[in-house]
């Protein structure tokens, strides 16, 4: 049995709330680690590989792409089936996902055996975020305290040591050995899944229509405002992802190499820990909706910043702007998501804003940005960024001056 209310009465049967939040973080520190890994050195690996930067920008979209179409089928499968525990889903996606990077590390395929591998790590890897993010909400939802904002800024700040690390790590072994550091996170990963407190999956009574789960055109055809909101986070993610994809890029054109694409992750993800200290204060004092604005507004900023960067240094010193942009973005997303999807849809509305942002947000900015940078160069593509970035501003309040949303069918406020 689980406690209900504030913190609740614990039970013999209840894991402690300090034991939720502790594997809260420790499975956040681990994915974002390991995504730092793959994603904060691709291209790196790519390029040394002797692919061109179009090529790097297919490579990265098809592994978004692969989360836009896993994501929400697996999250429906998850709503579908609440007997199936949702750390034993996550762990056999690790699972492979580990056997695959073992492949990518050993072999060094061509275009199509390469472009095969990140379809899969993104149909396998992606696919860990917003399921880490479902089973805290699970929590959350039953009365458990949980401080995930913390635990978020914790993964921001593992983000933030890793990168700094393999940048070290790659100048000193090769590139190459940071494929080793992301299988043995993965690796850990797996390890705390296995041992994170389940909950009691409440399966929805097949009487009850309006809380059976829904499909993704459903959700968004029935809460317009939502759904102005994830075209505004799709265009601003399509602005900032090659921000961070392309880092290496930028970093080049600034004079700089892999030790300072080290020192740079680390001042971009280690600023999403001061969000997440004050991200409970913001949330009682500003609705979802404006956070998100909020996020929007400055993720569609950090690109014009790096245009106007002078030099190495002022691009530097612009990579703490990820405090007000993604660290704002990161925990709202999970909130307002849940605040806007029924009861019966709690892992497919995860699923939905993490295929919006990283997945097609994603997808289409590396693709576009990939062939910026051959085509203009890095200025181009930053220009062309911030651009398609102020578009979703003005989406994004436009969703807030409609108005407080309305959610469908049972709402799950957290």
């Amino acid at each position: 049995p689980l406690p209900v209310g504030e913190c609740g009465d614990q039970t013999m049967d209840a894991p402690s709330l300090r034991k939720l939040n502790m594997m809260n973080s420790l499975a956040q520190m681990l994915f974002w680690a390991a995504f730092a890994a793959l994603t904060g050195f691709q291209t790196a690996l790519l390029l040394s590989r002797g692919f061109t930067s179009g090529e790097a920008g297919i490579f990265a979209s098809l592994r978004c792409f692969a989360g836009i179409i896993a994501q929400p089928v697996l999250g429906g499968w998850a709503d579908r089936h609440p007997s199936v525990p949702l750390g034993r889903i996550l762990n056999v996606c690790l699972a492979a996902a580990l056997v695959v990077n073992i492949i990518f590390a050993l072999a060094r395929p061509g275009f199509w055996g390469t472009a095969v591998i990140f379809l899969l790590l993104g149909i396998l890897e992606l696919n860990a975020y917003p399921i880490i993010d479902a089973m805290a909400v699970q929590f959350i939802g039953m009365g458990w305290n949980i401080n995930y904002s913390l635990g978020r800024g914790l993964g921001s700040l593992s983000y933030a040591v890793t990168g700094a690390v393999l940048g070290y790590q790659a100048e000193q072994l090769g590139v190459e050995s940071v494929l080793i550091t992301h299988g043995i996170l993965l690796l850990l990963l797996v390890f705390i899944i296995a041992r994170y407190p389940k909950a009691d999956r409440i399966e929805t009574p097949a009487s009850d229509a309006a809380d059976q789960p829904h499909s993704v055109w459903y959700i968004l055809r029935s809460n317009k405002s939502f759904s102005l909101m994830l075209a505004a986070i799709f265009l601003s993610m399509t602005a900032v992802k090659p921000a961070a994809s392309f880092l290496i890029n930028i970093i080049e054109n600034k004079g700089g190499g892999e030790a300072h694409l080290g020192t740079a992750l680390f001042l971009m993800a280690g600023m999403e820990l001061v969000t997440g200290l004050f991200f409970p204060k913001l949330k009682k004092s500003f609705s979802s909706a404006v956070l998100m604005a909020l996020a929007v507004f400055f993720m569609a900023l950090k690109p014009v910043l790096f245009l106007l960067a002078p030099t190495l240094g002022w691009l530097l010193a612009a990579q703490p702007i990820q405090m007000l942009g993604n660290g704002l973005f990161n925990p709202t997303a999970v909130y307002y998501a849940n605040e806007n999807v029924p009861l019966a849809d709690q892992v497919r509305g995860q699923a939905i804003m993490m295929m919006v942002s990283s997945g097609l947000g994603g997808m289409i900015g590396n693709l576009i940005a990939g062939y910026a940078i051959d085509w203009g160069g890095v200025s181009f593509m930053l220009a062309l960024s911030g651009s398609i970035g102020f578009i979703g501003v003005v989406l994004a309040g436009i969703a807030v001056v409609i108005g407080k949303p309305t959610p469908i069918g049972s709402p799950r406020k957290i």
